[in-house]
């Protein structure tokens, strides 16, 4: 995933606004407990940050993807 497809993603499932502070401003413990923006900054895998944040906001596997049918899961982590 790169990190042009995780920010797209994250507009298409959390919406612009929302998404953008979330990614700012979401501690996530899996990423010890930094946010996604400090988690890329720091070299973390989109793909990974990007599991996470959607496993701590309990976002369902199937909204996972945003709204192109036809996009590819980020392999499994």
């Amino acid at each position: 995933m790169r990190y042009s497809d995780f920010s797209l993603l994250v507009d298409e499932v959390f919406g612009s606004a929302y998404g953008r502070v979330l990614v700012r401003e979401q501690v996530l413990p899996a990423l010890g407990d930094r946010s996604p923006e400090e988690a890329l900054a720091a070299g973390v895998e989109p793909r990974d940050v990007w599991h996470a944040l959607c496993d701590a906001l309990d976002v369902p596997e199937e909204r996972r993807w945003g709204t192109d049918r036809h996009r590819q899961a980020p392999p499994a982590r």
